[in-house]
């Protein structure tokens, strides 16, 4: 089986400037999604592709032993481009430059960076397990049940999210998921099919069994930097 990690990480950020590359505890963000890929593929065939607009992040990047030599386009690093288009064109770029196809595709974000090599191991056996699945996202147990405690504004006021069955308690009412944004699995075919999001009517979840979030604000780097400091995910990272 032949392996495509993708690790994407555009120059821009509205939330954080450079947070692909700010320092978490000893190391830039990026460098702990290019450890577990290289851990990820030994003994395993595949190889680690970097999907950046910045060349500042490809000379970081460099420094950890992930080179590149391929530039995402102006087009698929704006904040309207989507992710699923910007590994569609690495993977097409990979895939025409090395003359061979992938299996699989995985995906790793940058800033979300609490995984560990069990949790990618256990979920890509989940993948295979299903002959028929596209893709598998990795998510957490959600705080808040959109059919029970959530409101959505239509009009002028504010109602309950809609709910067809109309579930009067959080108990009865069907388990949800938060993406986390740690990691993606995909089949080679998913990209043959057009998808635009991540979601098909065949996609499987793994549910990550420790603490998982990833960095949008500067509170949430701030938060894990902590964390790292007092040494409470030693087992993760």
């Amino acid at each position: 089986m032949n392996f495509l990690i993708t690790i994407c990480a555009r120059g821009g950020s509205k939330g954080i400037p450079k947070k692909n590359i700010l320092k978490l505890g000893n190391h830039p963000l990026i460098y702990y999604s290019i450890k577990i890929a290289q851990e990820f593929l030994v003994n395993r065939k595949g190889k680690i592709a970097l999907s950046t607009d910045c060349n500042e992040i490809k000379k970081v990047a460099s420094f950890y032993g992930l080179d590149s030599n391929y530039t995402r386009s102006e087009k698929l690093s704006n904040d309207k481009a989507g992710k699923i288009s910007a590994i569609e064109d690495i993977l097409k770029f990979q895939e025409k430059e090395l003359n061979e196809k992938f299996d699989v595709i995985l995906d790793l974000d940058v800033t979300s960076p609490l995984r560990t090599l069990n949790d990618l191991n256990s979920a890509l056996k989940v993948l295979l397990s299903d002959a028929n699945a596209n893709n598998l996202i990795s998510v957490s147990p959600a705080n808040r049940n959109p059919y029970f405690n959530m409101v959505e504004k239509r009009g002028s006021y504010f109602f309950k999210v809609k709910d067809t069955h109309n579930f009067k308690s959080r108990q009865v009412a069907p388990e949800v998921f938060d993406l986390n944004a740690s990691f993606y699995f995909y089949n080679r075919g998913f990209f043959d099919q057009n998808n635009d999001s991540v979601f098909t009517d065949k996609t499987l979840v793994y549910n990550v069994p420790h603490l998982c979030f990833d960095i949008d604000e500067p509170i949430d780097l701030e938060f894990m930097s902590f964390l790292l400091e007092k040494d409470k995910l030693k087992s993760i990272i």
